[in-house]
């Protein structure tokens, strides 16, 4: 685990966050972080998103499913804000709203070390300076199991390792929100499972609020969370995943 000192250089806010879905009958007293209102998307003729309606609150951690090409990683990267709907609108409830992205394919740079890559998470308004930095990403390579390759080169990792370094870039720098595109695809379900642990410990105790795409539902309702569907570009069902 991580020191409790490492939360504030970690910039999460530590205050509890009461958060119930309007299935429980009960309002939702989160922070509004996020919200996407009639959101469409075109790739030339190709439609990819159809009049989206999603919020996302603090202390939400929601499962964006759907079959390939049903509009996962449009949908998600519109929340990022690396693409602009063509139609509709999106909101934010906070000021600075910080969110950071694990991408299918990584984007790390293979000649570098693990350590290399890591450090250009490090964000000195975040941080007071460079020890306290590195001594959060030690802890966090030793939670996340990568503590024995830090000096590696990523061309050396095998797929596994390789999307644990890539979250971890994404939780350094302190988001309010992360986005995770397949985050698991190549690692098994008692990875799968220890991977989610760590980042429901960030959602519970750290106010991180997650975005995680998966194509499969069957795993993801083995997990606590919500669960936003599509099918065909349109949003099907939103809401916790034990009740589909």
């Amino acid at each position: 685990m991580m020191k409790d000192q490492s939360s504030a250089a970690l910039g999460f806010n530590k205050s509890k966050i009461r958060s119930f879905t309007q299935e429980q009958g009960t309002l939702n007293t989160a922070p509004l972080l996020l919200e996407l209102s009639n959101v469409s998307h075109s790739y030339a003729t190709v439609s990819a998103l159809k009049g989206i309606n999603l919020q996302i609150r603090g202390g939400d951690f929601i499962f964006v499913t759907g079959a390939s090409g049903a509009g996962k990683s449009t949908l998600l990267s519109i929340i990022s804000g690396e693409l602009p709907p063509s139609h509709g609108s999106i909101s934010h409830g906070i000021d600075k709203l910080f969110v950071t992205q694990v991408f299918q394919e990584l984007k790390l740079i293979d000649n570098l070390s693990v350590k290399d890559n890591l450090r250009m998470a490090h964000d000195p308004t975040v941080y007071k300076n460079d020890n306290e930095f590195m001594e959060v990403m030690t802890e966090m390579g030793k939670v996340f199991g990568v503590y024995d390759a830090l000096h590696r080169k990523v061309s050396s990792l095998n797929g596994g390792l390789k999307q644990k370094v890539a979250i971890m870039r994404a939780l350094l720098p302190g988001p309010n929100l992360l986005v995770a595109d397949e985050p698991t695809s190549a690692l098994d379900f008692e990875s799968t499972k220890k991977l989610y642990d760590v980042l429901a410990y960030y959602n519970s105790k750290r106010a991180l609020s997650i975005v995680w795409a998966s194509h499969n539902r069957e795993l993801v309702r083995k997990f606590s969370g919500k669960m936003a569907h599509l099918e065909k570009g349109i949003l099907v069902y939103s809401g916790h995943a034990c009740f589909i």
